[in-house]
């Protein structure tokens, strides 16, 4: 497949649908070769399912060809974090204790409501185990890579689905963020991701970390990101957290632009370090503000590093979300979080309750914060990415996750929605993320800057080769593949090993 096919947005490609210039299973199959292509090299996906998506797209081909389609997403290629029920697939997590061989025949809330859009699903994306934390790797699917340097991580724990957005292989992809999962790896891959408000996409099954998390849209195009929430935010009555379904479309307004908004810009929340490369990349987008017409003030919110708050809050929530679990499948989990499950262990509730209220302490300071301005502006990460098998670029400078990445997990106690737009790109070429920040339910506010600023410093994606090369020797089509014993109902899925990848593509 071209890059010109590969990289053309959801709605350029429902216009080619519409003036049957392209067709839905051409460009299905186009996705496909070129997953099979890239994969052994970024290991992007854990699961494709050809005969499913081909189906689905011959389906599709038929609505567009009567002038029938479903949605304007209809016939789209789309990727689901495997984090994230699917009927028909095993929901792995990255992880060796679940067992594959079970029935998988309910889909998520936002599965569901894409399905209904006509979306073609191709498969899922890694994630690190139980999407744990910042970089993407784990004990069932090795080590998933940057298109921009495969020596470099994409990010995590959505960094599957930022890898194959970034590197064509999916036009449409689902992350969750429970702590920046979303907008890490759209920084580091350089694609624009959106966290929503909490409870504008309905989740299920509810999970103790539900009250952080947020499902929502990874793309190449805020436009297509808008679409995908039209979608995801119909409602579903196994949330009974999500907000009341508005009807809200996320087009409507999209293109209205940022002159006169009040913007805050915050280079450091007053306490972060930054990367000076990264701080002063990061400094030229907000003047693109400026010159779009916003009223742009440097200005802290003025909160204390939040970071006590969600350490005390997670260990009490990872001591319930594994206190099942029996020591032999501890023995199986990511050294890392086998860590931090024991360190959970006898985590106290007089922690726990203090510390929500800190948390709502910190939701009543970004409210009135917002009184105030519209939008906060900030680095999205306090680095560009760096290499893979680490979980910190440098642990000198750097001594964990929530060093380099102060700026995200905030907005997840808070509930708020932001956005990760790409906004240049460092002197080895590696693309550096803007966040964008909008009051609680502003989704629409936020996208609409983000679409603003896109508009100015459009996107750009990284060059790939046809081919990997591998410390065993082979290609990409020859090496790496597992198949999963076929369910009941009869499916085969073509599910992915790590690769053995010497260097890049």
């Amino acid at each position: 497949m071209s890059d010109e096919i590969a990289y053309k947005t959801a709605t350029a490609l429902g216009a080619c649908y519409r003036e049957k210039t392209l067709s839905p299973v051409e460009v299905t199959r186009a996705t496909l070769d070129r997953i099979a292509t890239h994969q052994a090299t970024l290991n992007a996906f854990c699961l494709v399912d050809e005969a499913s998506a081909l189906a689905e797209a011959r389906a599709s081909e038929e609505r567009w060809f009567k002038g029938e389609p479903l949605s304007p997403l209809d016939g789209i290629p789309t990727t689901i974090k495997d984090i994230i029920i699917t009927k028909g697939w095993p929901t792995l997590r990255g992880s060796k204790t679940i067992d594959p061989n079970q029935p998988w025949e309910e889909d998520g809330p936002c599965v569901a409501r894409l399905r209904e859009q006509g979306v073609v699903l191709v498969g899922k994306t890694t994630t690190p185990e139980f999407a744990a934390k910042g970089v993407t790797d784990s004990p069932l699917t090795g080590i998933t890579r940057n298109p921009w340097n495969t020596d470099l991580t994409p990010g995590g724990s959505s960094g599957g689905a930022g890898a194959a957005v970034a590197a064509g292989l999916c036009h449409l992809a689902v992350g969750t963020d429970a702590g920046g999962s979303i907008r890490i790896p759209s920084s580091f891959s350089g694609v624009f991701g959106h966290k929503p408000s909490y409870g504008r996409v309905p989740v299920y099954p509810l999970t103790p970390f539900a009250p952080f998390a947020g499902i929502g849209p990874m793309t190449r195009a805020v436009e297509d990101a808008a679409l995908m929430l039209n979608a995801m935010s119909r409602p579903d009555p196994r949330d009974w957290n999500a907000l009341p379904y508005d009807g809200r479309d996320f087009l409507e307004g999209l293109d209205d632009g940022v002159a006169g908004l009040r913007v805050a810009f915050s280079p450091t929340f007053g306490y972060a370090k930054v990367d000076p490369e990264v701080a002063s990349i990061v400094a030229g987008a907000v003047g693109i503000f400026s010159e779009l017409g916003a009223a742009v003030e440097q200005k802290d919110p003025g909160f204390e590093n939040p970071e006590g708050i969600r350490r005390a809050l997670w260990r009490g929530l990872t001591a319930v979300a594994f206190k099942n679990m029996p020591p032999e499948k501890i023995a199986l989990l990511d050294p890392g979080l086998a860590e931090s499950v024991a360190e959970s262990r006898g985590a106290s509730l007089m922690e726990y309750l203090e510390a929500d209220l800190a948390r709502a302490a910190l939701g009543k300071d970004m409210w009135g914060f917002h009184q105030h301005y519209d939008l906060l502006l900030t680095p999205t990460l306090a680095v560009p990415a760096f290499p893979v098998g680490r979980i910190t670029p440098d642990e000198t400078q750097w001594p964990s996750t929530m060093d380099w990445n102060p700026f995200t997990f905030p907005f997840n106690l808070t509930r708020q929605p932001a956005a990760s737009v790409p906004c240049g790109f460092t002197a080895a070429g590696l693309p550096v993320g803007l966040q964008i920040v909008g009051p609680i339910y502003g989704d629409a506010l936020v996208l609409r800057a983000a679409r603003a600023f896109e508009m100015a410093k459009p996107w750009q994606g990284p060059e790939l080769c046809s081919r990997a090369e591998f410390s065993g020797g082979g290609t990409a089509s020859g090496n790496g593949r597992m198949e999963f014993a076929k369910p009941a109902r009869g499916n085969s899925w073509i599910t992915y090993r790590p690769p053995l990848c010497r260097r890049g593509l």
